[in-house]
């Protein structure tokens, strides 16, 4: 059975997939800024694998990325919120 407007052959990396995942990771491991980042990179990530209609591959590189990314942006809002308690208390 053939299915109409499917793209022939294997899909094709997104370009920034491995940036994604890469951004996504350092954003936990050393460098909270690179969270939104990551998280808006793979945002258009994600739209243009959609929007694709099956000739972009690697949306799972792309959603844990952008997912770390999230996360990332999460804790450095959490840390940033600490830090500025602590100055204002003046506990430091």
């Amino acid at each position: 059975m053939v299915i109409p407007n499917q793209p022939i052959g294997q899909p094709v990396e997104h370009p920034n997939a491995t940036a994604v995942l890469f951004l996504g990771a350092a954003s936990l491991i050393c460098c909270g800024l690179l969270g939104p980042v990551a998280w808006a990179l793979g945002k258009r990530a994600l739209d243009q694998i959609e929007e694709s209609g099956g000739a972009y591959g690697g949306r799972v590189q792309v959603m844990v990325g952008y997912v770390l990314g999230i996360v990332g942006t999460i804790l450095m809002v959490c840390w940033a919120v600490l830090v500025l308690m602590i100055m204002i208390n003046g506990n430091a």
